[in-house]
């Protein structure tokens, strides 16, 4: 793959005054460029245009965009400079490049940089752009197997070849059906798992947000971390933190749970926790607390209600209530009160909310006739007394 042409000034100009160009009927068009496609253009358009909300960083003249499958799997921006957090050292590795985002912030603080990416066109591209940006590293092509079973073993003084290695299993097979469970990813982590702590003290993984968290921790050996991060209340990435350290058990794996993009904080709990947390009960009280999709993701039902000294609704709704308002919450915070259905007038506008409910939004809205939108809220639920209808006083306060 020749980039010259495709990143000269005129083929690069062209490009910039053809982002708020409809691609498809870019597409019928003949190239003004003999040695440039029309699809090869478009590729590019489609790839400043994924940049501007996913990976701003990469807005340079000169940067080479991958085919589309490639610029959807990569992490966004936000999701990998969260990741890159306190990680530093002498020695990075990616088992699994891709575009190379990842990578490049995770292994902002370390000396030596290793990628490793099987498709040659795709580490040309990461090669391309990482000089343009100003990084350098060893970029290898070559099947991740085949370099783990190049590396050497562990040394008797228990010295590791890398500092960090991360990786990101491929969760799809031939016919592109997503794959959930661990021996069906490529590479199968629960095969290589020993090889990895046998190079590096700590391994980083990314996997599919809907894989579940009980069954990680039960079937890999040296997990010491998860992290569920979302970004603007939809979670992206489930990210698993192994290490090998002698002293760990299954009971003391750090669940950290994060909204990314938003005022939202933190919130961390030990997984075993919520298994003896227990949760209050109650009708609805001043205040309504809605977790934010990390924290439903994470199962923390009752540490939740237990840490922040709120009560539940019902033992199936995972919304939370007080009579004062609690500070810091991780999710929406609504001042509410309780109506009845004969207090809803026609063309009324709400943000509507169904859960643990017989009946869906979309049904609400047509059973009373109502509007969506508004700044207000109208949830439809059940507390420990039955079904209840909920309207916030405000917005999110």
């Amino acid at each position: 793959m020749d980039f010259s042409k495709l990143i000269s000034s005129d083929i690069q100009y062209y490009i910039n005054q053809n982002l708020n160009s409809d691609i498809n009927k870019i597409l019928l068009k003949k190239s003004p460029f003999s040695d440039v496609s029309m699809q090869e253009i478009a590729q590019q358009i489609k790839g400043k245009k994924t940049a501007e909300k996913k990976f701003p960083f990469l807005l340079k003249d000169g940067t080479v965009f991958p085919p589309n499958l490639n610029l959807e799997q990569a992490s966004s921006q936000s999701t990998s400079e969260y990741k890159a957090q306190n990680l530093k050292g002498k020695s990075f590795l990616d088992l699994t490049c891709g575009f190379g985002i990842d990578a490049y912030f995770l292994s902002r603080n370390f000396d030596e940089v290793t990628l490793i990416e099987q498709n040659p066109d795709l580490i040309k591209i990461v090669k391309h752009n990482w000089k343009i940006l100003g990084r350098k590293a060893d970029f290898i092509n070559e099947n991740l197997e085949d370099f783990l079973g190049s590396l050497r073993q562990a040394q008797t003084d228990k010295k590791s070849s890398f500092d960090v290695i991360y990786l990101d299993p491929a969760r799809r097979d031939q016919q592109n059906k997503k794959k959930f469970l661990l021996e069906d990813l490529s590479p199968n982590l629960l095969e290589i798992e020993e090889k990895l702590t046998l190079v590096s003290d700590k391994v980083i993984v990314k996997l599919s947000p809907l894989i579940d968290i009980s069954y990680l921790i039960s079937e890999l050996q040296n997990i010491t971390e998860i992290q569920i991060i979302a970004v603007r209340n939809e979670v992206k990435e489930l990210v698993l933190i192994i290490e090998n350290k002698e002293q760990r058990t299954k009971d003391n794996v750090e669940i950290r749970c994060v909204n990314l993009e938003s005022d939202e904080p933190e919130f961390s709990f030990n997984f075993n926790d919520e298994k003896s947390a227990k949760s209050e009960f109650s009708e609805s009280l001043n205040f309504l607390y809605i977790p934010n999709n990390s924290i439903l993701k994470a199962g923390a039902f009752n540490i939740i209600s237990e840490q922040f000294g709120l009560k539940k609704l019902h033992p199936n709704t995972h919304f939370y209530t007080s009579e004062d308002r609690v500070e810091n919450f991780p999710g929406r915070v609504l001042a509410i009160e309780k109506i009845e259905s004969g207090d809803l007038k026609k063309g009324d506008q709400y943000n509507l909310i169904s859960k643990n409910y017989p009946l869906k939004p979309e049904e609400i809205k047509k059973k009373y006739k109502l509007k969506d939108g508004g700044k207000d809220y109208l949830i439809f639920t059940q507390s420990i007394n039955g079904k209840v209808i909920l309207r916030s006083q405000s917005s999110a306060v």
